[in-house]
């Protein structure tokens, strides 16, 4: 039988170090990454024949939406549902992504990612008590450039691959700058949109992304993350500029 060889880095715990451990998984037509972690999860023997602990990692939808699944694949940060084994090379390497915290093997703390969007107010205000009526209309052009940011699944692919998002810094990612222009376009989103461009003023904002551009070339939606950075940029300045005309 044509077996897939998978070369795993793995870590027992966050205190603990990382080790390389190798599988080899019966193959079938048509299997996905996941369905590899699946199957060593029913059956944890190692390639030496050596009975383990099956392989920790995280999946929900498996339909390229949540983007839990999210891990770097033969040194390439993607979604595990959507990696087809048949278009990959072998020893297929899996690796945590590595710019947030290892909960275990390949599960890794994204509570960063979902505490930024907190921090830039990513959503819209509304108590829900009153029939508020149809909405305000958008422009097409508007509502295309929306559809296009409201794509993001919050997967960490963009922060894997930003050298500016890490440990040592405070920059909140491009996927929350992103959120702000996303919900600053929103005809009731605008309400906020001050406070959202205040939060981007603050330290970890804006102002700490390089112009790296390796996050819009790391997105698997293609969402137009550097445009958006660019033009929150923009929107920063003129309200530091507004702010000083104020006083």
């Amino acid at each position: 039988m044509k077996e897939v060889l998978f070369k795993i880095k793995r870590q027992n715990s966050p205190q603990e170090e990382p080790y390389w451990e190798e599988f080899k998984v019966p193959y079938r037509p048509n299997m996905n990454v996941v369905s590899a972690l699946m199957a060593i999860q029913k059956h944890p023997i190692n390639a030496k024949g050596e009975v383990t602990t099956p392989v920790v990692w995280e999946s929900n939808c498996l339909e390229e939406v949540c983007g839990a699944c999210s891990m770097v694949i033969n040194g390439k940060a993607r979604q595990s549902c959507s990696a087809l084994i048949d278009s990959l090379t072998q020893p297929i390497t899996l690796e945590p992504l590595n710019n947030f915290p290892v909960v275990r093997d390949l599960m890794v703390d994204r509570e960063a990612l979902f505490d930024a969007l907190k921090k830039v107010k990513a959503w819209i205000e509304i108590d829900g008590t009153q029939d508020l009526g149809p909405a305000p209309r958008q422009a097409a052009n508007v509502q295309a450039i929306t559809y296009d940011l409201s794509r993001c699944m919050t997967c960490g692919v963009c922060a894997h691959a930003c050298p500016n998002y890490n440990s040592k810094s405070k920059f909140i990612g491009p996927a929350a700058v992103s959120q702000v222009r996303l919900f600053n376009l929103n005809p009731l989103g605008q309400m906020n949109k001050e406070e959202r461009l205040e939060a981007l003023m603050d330290e970890g904002g804006v102002a700490e992304c390089g112009n790296s551009q390796n996050c819009v070339k790391a997105c698997p939606k293609g969402i137009p993350l550097t445009k958006s950075l660019a033009e929150m940029k923009k929107d920063v300045t003129l309200l530091a500029l507004k702010n000083i005309f104020r006083k």
